[in-house]
C-alpha cells in the first residue's frame, strides 16, 4: 500500500518540486551527518566540515527551487507540488538559518583557538602534549593572541583564592570532572590538573589545563583551554573557562 501510495505520489509530482523535495532532505541530513560522522570516527574533521559546507550549498539551491516551484504549483494549479516545494523552502531556511548563527558566532567572537586566564605567563600543559594527534594546533601561547584575548575577553581572569594550594587543586579537580572533561593528569608536585573535553556534535577534542600557585595570602589559580583543530573556536574555550569560574564562585558562596 505504501509503495502504491509512494509511486502515485512520485507520478503527480512535478519534477521541479521533486527536486527541491529531494535536495532539501539532503542538505537537512548533510549538517547531523558531517558532524556525528567525525564524532564516531567515520572521517577526519575535514571531511565532517566539508560535508557540512556542502550541505549549506545544498539548502541555498532547494531554497531557491523550492520557491519556484511553490510559484509554479500555485500558478499552473498543480497541488501535488505544494508540499514537496514547501519542504524544500523549510528546510533551506532552516539549514541557513543554522549557519548564519555559527557564522555571527564566529564574527563575533575573538578569532583564535586558545584561551588564558594569564595571558603573560599562560599555564604549560605536560602529558597531553605527548597524546595530542599530529597536525593539532601549535601550543605556542602568541603575543597577537594574548593582545586579541585581553580585548576580546576582559572578564577571563586569574581566579584569585583564600585557600591553600591543594585544597584549591582537589577543588579545581572536582569541578573538572562536575563540568564531564575527562581528567588526564593530576600532578600536585607541579601543581596541575590536565583535562579534555569533547564537544557535543563533531566530537572536537580540546585540552584544558588548571594550574594553581601559592601566594601570601592564598592562591591564584589559572585555566588554559585549548582546540586541537581549527583556527577559530567559535567562543568555546572562553565559555569553558567562564563555566568554570562560575562554578568555583558557586562553590564559594
Amino acid at each position: 500500500m505504501a509503495r502504491k501510495i509512494g509511486v502515485a505520489w512520485m507520478a503527480k509530482t512535478g519534477l521541479l518540486a521533486k527536486f527541491a523535495f529531494f535536495i532539501g532532505l539532503i542538505a537537512a541530513v548533510a549538517l547531523p551527518v558531517g558532524a556525528l560522522g567525525h564524532r564516531v570516527r567515520l572521517w577526519d574533521h575535514m571531511m565532517g566540515l566539508t560535508l557540512v559546507f556542502s550541505g549549506t550549498v545544498l539548502a541555498v539551491l532547494a531554497l531557491v527551487l523550492g520557491a519556484a516551484a511553490f510559484i509554479f504549483a500555485l500558478t499552473r494549479k498543480r497541488p501535488a507540488d505544494r508540499v514537496p516545494a514547501l519542504v524544500g523552502v523549510v528546510a533551506g531556511v532552516l539549514v541557513l538559518g543554522w549557519m548564519a548563527v555559527q557564522y555571527n558566532k564566529a564574527i563575533s567572537v575573538v578569532p583564535t583557538h586558545d584561551i588564558s586566564t594569564d595571558v603573560v605567563d599562560p599555564p604549560a600543559f605536560d602529558v597531553l602534549v605527548e597524546r595530542r594527534p599530529p597536525g593539532s594546533n601549535s601550543l605556542v601561547f602568541t603575543d597577537e593572541e594574548a593582545a586579541m584575548q585581553v580585548e576580546g575577553y576582559p572578564d577571563v581572569a586569574t581566579i584569585v583564592s583564600s585557600g591553600e594550594v591543594e585544597g584549591d587543586l582537589a577543588r579545581a579537580t572536582d569541578i573538572a570532572r562536575a563540568l564531564g572533561w575527562e581528567i588526564a593528569n593530576e600532578d600536585a608536585g607541579l601543581g596541575i590538573v590536565e583535562a579534555v573535553d569533547t564537544t557535543f556534535w563533531f566530537g572536537f577534542k580540546d585540552d584544558i589545563v588548571i594550574r594553581v600557585r601559592s601566594t601570601d595570602d592564598g592562591s591564584v589559580v589559572d585555566l588554559r583551554s585549548v582546540s586541537r583543530v581549527g583556527l577559530v573556536d567559535l567562543g568555546v574555550n572562553a565559555e569553558r573557562i567562564r563555566e568554570f569560574r562560575r562554578r568555583w564562585a558557586s562553590a564559594t558562596d
